[in-house]
């Protein structure tokens, strides 16, 4: 049995909202219980509220009892390590008899011959709970109450039922006890039960990226770990020690820990049932129906005992799902070749759709003794699924029909391992794509099948180029001088060159080469794919041409080209419709797109329509539909394992207009740390960009100029001509008026504005002038500057771009204000809070002074609460020192002010920020 002493300050990932919800409770209702299975973070959650040094300098009292499992066969064990963390004051104070019983209890005095006096006992503890609440509130937290032994479980629910209001009570139990001990510890006043949920994908990631695992493995972990915390760092540690796993297409090594953890998971079920669970986990989609039909007639029974055990969910309609995937995964690595083949075949007879039929009797056949008929078979399924657009699933019947080609027939099994990779490519499934392509390159093949194996990975390395060198150099060898093999492969080397070396020129020659080759041999598919890059090349670096080659892109779509080749020159130029505010079009484009994407196209131009989406959204002031475009696009992309880092770009866009600055920062940060892995320079230069624009509208100005700074430094920044497509210039040369070097921001401006001015960006040279009415205020032409600054919110505005338009209204505020004309200011500012609420621009008002209420029905993606904008400097100080976790003392002593001070400016700070106290305010902070 283990009693905290000190509860340390717990990483709360994503629980936000859940810690909030759970004060509510115990301030509403007094009774509280946790639910949810093990490593889900329930000790973490009562750790957080339970912060004794906080509560004990508000006079409240924290009674922390955490028996383990042994205690549960311990009669009094629970009692015993309660008893023990109560004061000895309130002990001394009661009457001799039941001193008696808590010395006895606690193990310091003999058990009386006529054993112990439980009704005693029970008198000491409602007594010192009464005295404890007499002199301020009471927590008392159970972990772990599913350990808690009948005699003190009985004990406490006495005590709880005589104690007063001021005495509340938090337990943490796991999910499936029934009936719970949390209500057997409450008795008739009954606890309000909160359930802890699995974190979603984006808070996987979060977490992985906190422990140092790479950010692009996040969504496979999710699936694995069924977003389980422990669960997910336990499989992050096995791949850590797992030397084979070297690129990201590789199956997860789900061994070591994470084996470990799921047998221990599987021991809560009754060994009877795990052939059920057998079954289950080797069908594609099990059903109750279809687990007794092949043969478990207890499957309705055996699936409850997993229910409680948390290891599945079963639908009304009887679907089974398993909550982690390490379940099945282990499940199936542990049954020998028989027992699969058994239920494979058990299953082939008992699913009703024709397409699982023949792959089960597929995996239940020995390759060594498959015949031409099976493989036949997979054949015509496989097209099945390519017409309804499964090709994950046509890529693993593609992949499973050349295992089982007959001997002698090489040229068969090498076109279906052909097909199965670009089936995986379309389907985002690198796992997949690899297995084929090993398959192929291990094989004397001609050229040409190596090359197409080659493109396979290519295809489906997303972002993540910079290490694919190798294989480019191989497949240009395998292209040698066919001009269709190698404008395949110049094609990709463009988007190589531009992410990974962030070399623009190098790119637009490639792209022009691929295009001429492609032409050449007549191929249209190649050559759209060329005349798109080339597109994309010629407006990075500002060719005056640029409009001309996109035209020609959209003019070489053609009916017949598959739909990701149909849609690229069209998601290209909706894109740049973006970059030139040319906002209308590019929804209207967009939402056109989106179906068409969705039912046929490949999942990461569906990502990139989203991600667009958002991006056109938020520059529009449409908050609340940017926000959403950007969740499900991140939620697409992990779940797909897509490279994150763009996605989480998008999401700071989205969160900077009309979400949180904090959680912005967070996923621009994000966005950083996923292109450094991948070598992205183009998102690395956007992350730094969304960061820097978000520490500027914080305030923080020192660390805005830092971050975007930074910029300048990067190849891909010094190869971007057309300041349209990679944004920083306004926003660095903003920062630089805010930090006192007008003459830098001068220099910035003075190079970029005939650019701009040159290529007919306007709303590039409106976000200058913005700029520029600073920089004359600040060097001593205030009233010019406040024109200039009045003339920018009207043309954003007539661009239709609001939140712009109030950014410059709150500049000419500031303007205003040093010019002490607090009239003048103060109607700018609430303009700009009208234009920000009714943009939705939640933080952009906090910061005119007209933020709307919190919006609790729409939690955020990371389920943090309410961010710290609206904060004075001097405020944010403190809110992050006391964050962090210092006292009201440590935090006066550390920022030379008073404890009286200290503890006016937190109350500020709570009101401001909409909290009601240090564990809202450390989750809020987090990040800092």
């Amino acid at each position: 049995m283990g009693l905290e002493r000190e509860v340390p300050r717990p990483a709360l990932v994503g629980r936000g909202d859940l810690l909030e919800h759970l004060e509510d409770t115990l301030r509403g209702h007094g009774r509280a219980a946790l639910t949810g299975p093990p490593g889900i973070g329930k000790t973490a959650l009562v750790a957080a509220v339970a912060r004794r040094e906080e509560r004990r300098a508000r006079g409240e009292t924290v009674l922390w009892l955490a028996p383990e499992e042994a205690d549960r066969e311990i009669p009094g064990a629970g009692a015993a390590g309660l008893l023990d963390d109560v004061p000895e004051a309130a002990v001394r104070a009661l009457p001799r008899p039941q001193r008696t019983a808590i010395a006895v209890a606690r193990r310091e005095a003999e058990v009386p011959a006529a054993g112990q006096d439980r009704v005693a006992l029970r008198l000491a503890v409602a007594q010192v709970l009464r005295a404890l609440a007499a002199a301020g509130p009471v927590l008392l937290v159970v972990d772990n109450a599913q350990w808690l032994d009948p005699d003190s479980s009985a004990l406490l629910r006495f005590a709880l039922h005589k104690a007063p209001p001021g005495v509340r009570a938090l337990v943490a139990e796991r999910q499936h006890t029934s009936p719970l001990y949390a209500e057997n510890l409450f008795g008739h006043l009954g606890p309000r039960v909160v359930p802890v949920p699995p974190l979603g994908a984006d808070h996987i990631a979060a977490l992985l990226a906190d422990h140092g695992l790479p950010a692009r493995l996040a969504g496979r972990i999710h699936q694995a770990s069924g977003g389980n915390p422990r669960l997910a760092l336990a499989i992050g540690r096995s791949l850590a020690g797992a030397r084979t796993f070297v690129h990201r297409a590789d199956a997860l090594p789900l061994g070591g820990e994470a084996r470990a953890a799921a047998r221990h998971m599987l021991a809560d079920v009754p060994a009877g049932a795990h052939p059920t669970l057998l079954l289950a986990a080797l069908a594609v989609r099990p059903t109750t129906t279809v687990l007794r039909r092949a043969g478990r007639a207890s499957a309705e029974a055996d699936l409850a005992a997993a229910e409680r055990a948390g290891l599945v969910t079963v639908g009304e309609d009887g679907a089974v799902c398993f909550t982690a995937g390490v379940v099945p995964a282990t499940l199936v690595a542990e049954a020998d070749w028989a027992e699969r083949a058994a239920c494979h075949t058990a299953l082939a007879g008992a699913v009703g759709d024709p397409v699982q039929a023949v792959r089960h009797r597929a995996l239940a056949a020995d390759p060594c003794d498959a015949g031409t008929e099976l493989a036949g078979e997979l054949d015509d399924a496989l097209e099945s699924c390519r017409r309804r657009g499964d090709h994950a699933l046509a890529a693993e019947l593609g992949l499973l029909a050349a295992e089982r080609t007959p001997a002698g027939r090489s040229g068969e099994e090498v076109e279906r391992l052909l097909g199965a990779a670009a089936d995986a490519a379309r389907a985002a499934r690198p796992d997949l794509s690899k297995r084929a392509a090993d398959a192929i390159l291990a094989r004397d093949v001609p050229p040409a099948a190596r090359l197409r194996a080659r493109l396979a990975i290519l295809d489906t390395a997303f972002q993540g180029l910079t290490d694919l060198d190798e294989t480019f150099s191989h497949a240009l060898a395998d292209a040698g001088d066919d001009p269709a093999m190698r404008a395949s492969v110049l094609v990709r080397l463009v988007w190589k060159q531009q992410l990974a070396d962030g070399d623009s020129a190098a790119a637009r020659a490639t792209a022009e080469e691929a295009y001429r080759l492609a032409l050449a041999a007549g191929d249209q598919e190649t050559a759209v794919l060329a005349a798109t890059a080339r597109a994309r090349t010629s407006r990075i670096l500002g060719e005056a041409e640029s409009g001309l080659r996109t035209e020609e892109a959209l003019a070489m779509r053609q009916d017949g080209l598959p739909p990701a080749l149909r849609n690229a020159p069209r998601l290209l130029s909706l894109r740049h419709a973006l970059f030139d505010d040319r906002l209308t079009e590019a929804r209207t484009g967009l939402l056109a797109l989106l179906p068409d994407v969705e039912r046929l196209g490949r999942t990461e131009d569906l990502v990139d329509t989203l991600r667009t989406l958002a991006e056109v959204e938020a520059r529009r002031g449409q908050c609340a539909a940017a926000l959403t475009h950007a969740r499900r696009a991140v939620a697409v992309a992990l779940e797909a394992g897509i490279s994150p880092g763009p996605l989480w770009y998008s999401a700071a866009l989205a969160e900077t207009a009309g979400g949180s600055f904090l959680r912005a920062a967070d996923y621009a940060r994000r966005s950083l740390r996923a292109s450094r892995e991948e070598g992205d320079q183009i998102f690395l230069h956007c992350g730094l960009y969304a960061l820097g624009r978000v520490q500027l509208a914080m305030g923080e100005t020192a660390r805005a100029v830092g971050t975007l700074d930074r910029i300048r430094d990067l190849p891909i920044a010094a190869m971007t001509a057309d300041p349209s497509v990679l944004r920083w210039h306004e926003e660095l040369a903003e920062a630089y008026v805010a930090a006192g070097e007008p003459e830098k921001a001068a220099d910035l401006l003075a190079e970029v504005a005939p650019v701009a001015r040159r290529l007919g960006r306007s709303t590039v040279l409106t976000a200058l002038d913005r700029v520029r009415g600073q920089y004359l205020a600040a060097t001593g032409d205030p009233d010019a500057g406040a024109e200039l600054l009045r003339d920018v919110a009207d043309r954003f505005t007539a661009h239709g771009l609001p939140i712009e338009a109030g950014r410059a209204l709150l500049a000419l505020a500031r303007t205003e204000r040093r010019r002490r004309r607090r009239a003048s200011a103060r109607a700018a500012l609430d303009e700009a809070a009208e234009i920000f609420a009714r943009a939705g621009a939640r933080p952009w008002a906090r910061l005119a002074g007209g933020a709307p209420p919190r919006d609790d029905s729409a939690p955020s993606p990371d389920g943090t609460a309410a961010p710290a904008e609206g904060l004075t400097e001097a405020e944010r100080r403190l809110a992050l020192l006391v964050g962090q976790g210092a006292s009201n003392q440590e935090a006066a002593a550390r920022l030379f002010l008073s404890v009286k001070t200290v503890e006016a400016r937190l109350t500020r700070i709570y009101r401001k920020l909409g909290i009601r106290g240090r564990a809202q305010l450390a989750v809020v902070v987090r990040d800092e």
